[in-house]
């Protein structure tokens, strides 16, 4: 067998392989006589048929046996020769495949693709220059934070001297028929809970239940518009059918001092618990313009360094990229399944993107991370372990249990090698303070990194929150069984 191998780019390698005639005689005469015992023609008992008669009647199939068993191991050889790590299946190319001859009187030619990966240049990663812009906080919005403190400790009272209001709560029970289509799965939901005049709400629903009282029956009609957020209702008209099971209406807490040191979370006083969520606020800020931060240094370090990023590893991440999507569209009551292949394709296009640039990001932290020495103790993933065990309401055990099915431990390390990276940019970058920016208002490269890394954050610290019926009434189950409450009891969040 002789070999050459060509450097096509930094990440594509081609090997010229040629097997010599005697090679390719010897696996062709055994692939023969394998094929003579084992098969049967008429006039011949079986494994008796002549290996020339044989070789004419499976001149195909010989053929293919062939090729393969002259191919694997020959391509293997080479590609341990030449000491290659291929990041995906090699591509095979056969010179002059119509017309080839296995029987051994010709060489055979074959040209393997191999996708390797490249030489990571030492990167530039210090004196990186960077603001810090950490957002102010407003009046406004802690006053909204310190309302929806007293929104979860409300009451929820019975109303029974009065119809409904805009504000109440009500659990009903609902159904819903879809105008013009018979066959059509009806919409039925128990203790559903809606509540009147919230933004979360088909404001259809508020117009049609405010007025009415317990144990009432009320029958209305709903038409969706055709840009309507759920595609199950888009364009649709129901006709719904609602048992008013209760009406609440919500009462909120003094904001007094009394209230403040009944949250059991060590409030001495009102002001204590304002301080507190002031306090909080600030951090919160602090750690969104330290992420904010670490994603523009590792922009910074992405776009200065440009080398040749493998394709197998584009294509994976970008897949990951679609799949994050799909989720995301299913949780949006989008069923990607049942979505245009053009437009699922021009989605996994522009992907293609940020899932390089992602790529081109980790390899060079890992190259980081190569020359800051950085190093992962037992200890410090035992720690990490721990960590995730008690985010998560769960034991280390049970931890290490399910990490055995994503690739083990060595995922925490890699993940830690990579944190570690990340802040070697931020301790040798240059720093300064600067007025903070709206993230729409960024270069868009800087802001759209900012906002994956943010929205990951955010889709990775949230629990899944199912849909308000009203507005996504294909959900089986209702949102939560929030009964109406005797006075002076916690709402049914706290319980």
């Amino acid at each position: 067998m002789k070999t050459e191998l060509l450097d096509v780019s930094p990440t594509q390698k081609e090997i010229i392989i040629e097997i010599e005639p005697e090679e390719i005689r010897e696996v062709y005469n055994k692939v023969s006589r394998k094929f003579a015992k084992q098969v049967q023609l008429d006039g011949f008992r079986k494994g008796f048929a002549p290996v020339e008669v044989v070789k004419m009647r499976f001149r195909e199939q010989i053929q293919s046996e062939v090729l393969q068993e002259l191919f694997s191991p020959k391509v293997a050889e080479a590609i341990q020769e030449y000491k290659l790590n291929p990041l995906s299946e090699p591509h095979l190319h056969l010179e002059n495949g119509e017309s080839i001859k296995v029987n051994g009187s010709q060489s055979i030619s074959l040209r393997v693709h191999v996708e390797v990966m490249p030489e990571i240049p030492a990167p530039e990663y210090k004196n990186l220059e960077v603001a810090r812009r950490v957002r102010p906080l407003t009046d406004e919005e802690f006053d909204d934070i310190l309302d929806e403190r007293r929104q979860e400790s409300a009451t929820l009272l019975p109303v029974e001297d009065r119809k409904s209001e805009s504000g109440d709560t009500l659990i009903v029970d609902l159904e819903g028929a879809f105008e013009g289509e018979e066959n059509a799965e009806p919409i039925k939901a128990d203790d559903l809970e809606i509540k009147l005049g919230d933004d979360k709400i088909e404001q259809s629903f508020t117009e049609n239940l405010v007025g009415v009282e317990q144990d009432e029956e009320k029958e209305f009609t709903v038409s969706y518009a055709e840009d309507f957020t759920s595609p199950m209702l888009a364009g649709k008209t129901v006709n719904y059918k609602a048992k008013i099971k209760s009406i609440g209406a919500v009462e909120l807490p003094e904001l007094n001092d009394e209230w403040a040191m009944s949250l059991d979370e060590g409030f001495e006083s009102l002001q204590d618990l304002r301080s507190k969520l002031r306090g909080d606020l600030e951090a919160a800020a602090k750690d969104e313009a330290d992420n904010r931060l670490r994603s523009e240094l590792i922009q910074k370090l992405v776009a200065s360094h440009d080398f040749e990023v493998p394709n197998a590893l584009i294509d994976i991440q970008a897949r990951n990229l679609l799949n994050n999507f799909a989720q995301d569209m299913a949780q949006r009551g989008m069923d990607l399944n049942k979505v245009e292949k053009d437009f699922v394709q021009m989605v996994y296009t522009q992907m293609q993107g940020q899932a390089e640039s992602d790529v081109r990001g980790a390899l060079l932290l890992e190259k980081v991370a190569e020359l800051e020495n950085v190093d992962i103790s037992d200890e410090e993933v035992n720690t990490e372990i721990e960590k995730m065990a008690q985010h998560y309401g769960t034991t280390p055990e049970e931890i290490r249990a399910s990490l055995t099915q994503q690739g083990g431990e060595a995922n925490i390390a890699n993940s830690l090698r990579t944190r570690k990276a990340v802040e070697a940019l931020v301790t040798n970058a240059k720093i300064t303070d600067g007025e903070w920016i709206e993230p729409n208002q960024m270069p868009p490269e800087t802001g759209e990194i900012t906002e994956t890394i943010e929205a990951a954050n955010k889709a990775e610290n949230e629990a899944d929150k199912p849909a308000e019926i009203a507005n996504e009434p294909q959900a089986a189950e209702p949102k939560a069984e929030k009964k109406i409450k005797e006075p002076k009891k916690k709402a049914a969040s706290e319980e």
